[in-house]
């Protein structure tokens, strides 16, 4: 039978720099912390240097974790322009023979921040909801690691295969023809645009839902929380619409607590039900 997982996360876990001090980041510690307050039962597919604790971060999660020399690590620095990014080294490319093979997920979520998710992890499951969230196959950086926006390598194959692309305007650079040639290579595109809530594209239909109002405190995070409550929610009842309201009040609750500590409580997504 396996051991069964409701959520499955791929993607690096990171070390987020500011000021000096670092908090443990990264889609997959927002979004697996968000999948446990969801009442899944998650897994999560990394890896990082052998030093760094995750147990405090993942409690809860079941974790393969392959070795690194260096974790990837963020520098965030926010100004009033927005955010910059600068990445100091990167841990090991993620691949499907990483995954315990007696894990049976329903939900896979790929999540890379630094280009780290191979390209076979997309033929890698068949009759399971796949999640995308691209933005780190659409970062560049040079030589000393000043992160910018990059083209999406291999888009293709994953815009066929998901049952859900969540990206955010950053992401592209508010280049909304690249948005609807991505609407037209997939099943359910979704956009996310800070306070200004999201964007559905689905069969050439398009709907906008606004974001309730809060007071914020730090975004960071709030995508990867947005994109897992999203896609439970999809899986679970295969309403689009629905999703992105409720994905929409559970990311909005996160921006006001700096941190992981912004993921959600059990008490917060019934709240949004």
């Amino acid at each position: 039978m396996g051991i069964q997982l409701d959520y499955l996360v791929v993607g690096h876990v990171t070390r987020d720099l500011a000021d000096g001090a670092f908090t443990i980041g990264g889609t997959v510690s927002y979004s697996a912390r968000t999948a446990l307050a969801l009442g899944c039962r998650v897994g999560v597919v990394t890896s990082a240097s052998p030093e760094l604790d995750l147990s405090p971060v993942l409690d809860g999660v079941a974790v393969a974790r392959f070795p690194a020399s260096a974790t990837t690590t963020f520098e965030n620095i926010y100004a009033a322009e927005g955010r910059r990014q600068v990445l100091h080294g990167t841990a090991e490319t993620l691949v499907p023979e990483m995954m315990p093979p007696d894990w049976r997920p329903q939900i896979v979520h790929v999540g890379p921040v630094a280009r780290e998710c191979a390209p076979e992890w997309v033929g890698a499951f068949e009759d399971v909801f796949l999640g995308v969230t691209p933005q780190g196959w659409m970062r560049d950086w040079d030589d000393a690691g000043h992160v910018r926006p990059g083209r999406w390598e291999g888009a293709e194959p994953w815009l066929a295969r998901a049952d859900g692309v969540v990206l955010s305007e950053e992401d592209v650079g508010g280049d909304q023809k690249l948005l609807a040639q991505y609407a037209a290579q997939t099943r359910l595109l979704v956009v996310t645009d800070g306070v200004r809530g999201c964007t559905v594209y689905q069969h050439g239909r398009t709907r906008h839902f606004a974001a309730p109002a809060v007071q914020e405190v730090d975004p960071t995070g709030a995508g990867d929380i947005f994109a897992t409550a999203f896609f439970v929610s999809l899986q679970r009842a295969g309403d689009p619409w629905a999703a992105a309201r409720f994905a929409n009040c559970v990311a909005s609750r996160s921006v006001m607590r700096a941190g992981l500590p912004g993921t959600p409580t059990q008490e917060e997504v019934a709240r949004c039900e």
